[in-house]
């Protein structure tokens, strides 16, 4: 059974910073891309960030770009974002995901 369990969301201050886990089981973490998405109330669900399976190559979202930053720890079967400045546009719940699986999903609420 694969599961994904993210953790580190909550509400934060604009300019502050929040740190995004998500440890996942199940499968063979080392031999799969790791992605992050978000989706804002009445908005799709975006792409923010992707992983290669062993960390080499990384993508981000124009929007995320400078200010968030995606890693992973493959002997810890976890993989991270870390997101500073962060902005009230980037309220959203963060769903980890490898294909074709989705963790249950974190809410970051960017407020003062």
């Amino acid at each position: 059974q694969v599961q994904l369990v993210e953790s580190g969301g909550g509400l934060v201050q604009p300019g502050g910073s929040l740190s995004l886990s998500c440890v996942v089981s199940g499968v063979t973490f080392s031999t799969y891309v790791m992605s992050w998405y978000r989706q804002a109330p009445g908005k799709e669900r975006e792409l923010v960030a992707s992983i290669s399976n062993i960390g080499g190559s990384t993508t981000y979202a124009d929007s995320v770009k400078g200010r968030f930053t995606i890693s992973r720890h493959n002997t810890k079967n976890t993989v991270y974002l870390q997101m500073n400045s962060l902005r009230p546009e980037d309220t959203a719940v963060y769903y980890c995901r490898v294909r074709p699986y989705w963790g249950q999903g974190t809410q970051v609420t960017v407020s003062s």
